[in-house]
């Protein structure tokens, strides 16, 4: 059995949970209204308006990723769907990835509907987005799934079911997003202040939603209202292979999170 083809199970399984359905509605009522601000305070580039859509969209979509996310494995493990598949000649980099694979698919294609809904009025109402502004929010949709998507794996593996599951996803999604400025503040005012830059610069690293929204941020050329600390930011993010470097960051970030998945699914694997 092989990637693919856990693949494709994940996303039969995906499309036949109603979970699925009920976030896709939900994103395609949220897509609306974001629509619907856009036509009420219009403005191009980086403004309040664009802020308060990018923020919405940071609230709600790692939440419903991580959700989605987070039962995946774990259902496996209670329903006793991995010791039949174990049984067959499988590897468990084929199976995380598979399931990664699948899990996005299903994600990815409840974004695209909602979107699409929202692209389609908005051209019908001469009052949607632009093209590159629509790209853009598309892009950090699609990094906010895809990298919260691999986190949600790293916590399947951890939790020994879906309760605690549960549990780590909301608490990861709560941290990441809304204590995350919080945290940042008091951790930067514990150092000198020559650390911060660095220290900042990590912290971002690992944050995924952070890394994201910086990136679209200054792509829609907000980046004066970041501050002098995002200098080195704004200037590598500008440069015509910004997008590239920060799609192989994203990679870097999807592929460890990916591993390490692997490794913890290994070893419980190896012993039983």
């Amino acid at each position: 059995m092989s990637t693919l083809h856990i693949a494709l199970r994940e996303v039969k399984i995906g499309f036949r949970n109603p979970w699925s359905y009920s976030f896709m509605v939900l994103f395609t009522l949220f897509s609306l209204s974001l629509l619907v601000i856009n036509v009420q305070y219009f403005s191009r580039g980086y403004s309040s308006t664009t802020a308060s859509m990018l923020n919405l969209t940071l609230y709600l979509l790692p939440l419903m990723t991580l959700l989605l996310g987070a039962f995946s494995l774990t259902a496996e493990k209670e329903e006793g769907s991995w010791q039949l598949l174990s049984t067959y000649p499988i590897s468990t980099v084929s199976f995380v990835v598979g399931k990664y694979i699948g899990l996005s698919t299903v994600l990815l294609s409840i974004v695209a509907f909602g979107y699409g809904i929202t692209g389609v009025v908005g051209f019908m109402t001469g009052k949607g987005l632009t093209a590159d502004a629509f790209g853009l929010f598309f892009s950090f949709t699609t990094g906010l799934v895809l990298l919260f998507l691999a986190i949600a794996l790293v916590l399947d593996t951890l939790a020994r079911n879906r309760w605690q599951a549960l549990t780590f996803a909301v608490t990861v999604w709560f941290f990441a997003i809304i204590g995350w400025p919080t945290l940042l503040i008091a951790m930067l005012g514990l150092l000198p202040y020559i650390w911060i830059k660095p220290a900042l610069t990590a912290l971002t690293m690992i944050n995924p939603a952070e890394l994201v929204r910086l990136f679209v941020v200054i792509k829609l050329g907000g980046g004066a209202v970041l501050g002098p600390e995002y200098y080195q930011w704004v200037q590598w993010i500008k440069h015509p292979a910004g997008a590239w470097i920060f799609v192989l960051l994203c990679l870097v970030w999807i592929g460890l999170s990916v591993g390490f998945a692997n490794l913890i699914w290994e070893r419980s694997r190896s012993r039983g």
